[in-house]
């Protein structure tokens, strides 16, 4: 028995069925105990493999799309007054609006959750099969500066152009130099009719001709961007303010009006 399993194996790798060579010896086990027909067995195999290159595929798009570290929907808080609802969200997360060309502009206040909500609906894309990318507007720049001129920049670009979704988080945080202005319009004018976008920003959008040193390549750039768009405020404090932790140990007042550590001590009877 152990030879005909290590055979399969071997033939498995041969065929490219790595799913199926990794799990052959505990679908036989599992077999044996239930006893299926012939035909669900051979369908067992085959969905084993089916559904081990779906998650190496879709963990080669997450390493692709460098999704911020906090993403996951699932774990939102809830009690956050940010200007979005509990509501929205789930429609949001529904991504009917990716499916229509929608853009979102999510505009508001550092720490109200814009890259975080950005980088949930990018990972809410990417398990629904879409080609999802997360950037940050300092990543773009670098693409479009050097995408004539590096490999690993013009690759990335062709990454960019076929994307579905493509996120660019904090959008004119800085003045952009003329050069990288006239890029990043030619990349958002190539993708506008067929990729939607997600848009972080801290700015009014009337503050991006200034931003771009360029009013009416600003406004080109925005019409394309609002022709189909949702635009959500957020609003409230820094939740990374709100939440921040502390190295100090705490302390409690001591007589005097002094603070000590509060300390436990062990004590050896004599």
């Amino acid at each position: 028995m152990e030879r005909t399993i290590t055979t399969i194996q071997e033939h498995a790798r041969e065929l490219n069925l790595t799913g199926l060579a990794g799990s052959v010896d505990l679908l036989l086990e599992e077999a044996r105990k239930s006893e299926p027909s012939y035909s669900d067995f051979a369908l067992t195999l085959l969905e084993t493999e089916i559904s081990c290159r779906r998650k190496a595929h879709l963990e080669r798009r997450r390493k692709a799309a460098n999704l911020p570290l906090l993403h996951d929907l699932d774990h939102y808080d809830s009690g956050v007054q940010n200007g979005i609802s509990q509501v929205q969200l789930r429609q949001l997360r529904q991504l009917l609006w990716l499916d229509q060309n929608y853009n979102l502009i999510l505009i508001g206040p550092s720490g109200t959750g814009k890259s975080y909500l950005a980088g949930g609906l990018c990972h809410e894309a990417l398990k629904l099969g879409y080609h999802a990318l997360f950037r940050t507007m300092d990543e773009l720049i670098q693409t479009i500066r050097f995408k004539e001129v590096t490999t690993a920049a013009a690759r990335e670009y062709k990454r960019l152009v076929h994307a579905h979704l493509l996120v660019i988080d904090d959008i004119m945080m800085f003045p952009i130099e003329k050069s990288v202005a006239v890029g990043l319009f030619q990349l958002i004018n190539q993708l506008h009719e067929q990729t939607s976008f997600i848009i972080t920003t801290n700015k009014n959008p009337k503050e991006w001709a200034e931003m771009l040193g360029d009013e009416v390549l600003a406004t080109a750039l925005l019409d394309r961007l609002l022709y189909k768009c949702e635009v959500i405020k957020l609003t409230g404090k820094s939740y990374r303010l709100e939440h921040r932790t502390t190295i100090f140990e705490q302390q409690q007042p001591a007589e005097g009006g002094a603070t000590r550590k509060k300390r436990n001590y062990r004590f050896k009877k004599s």
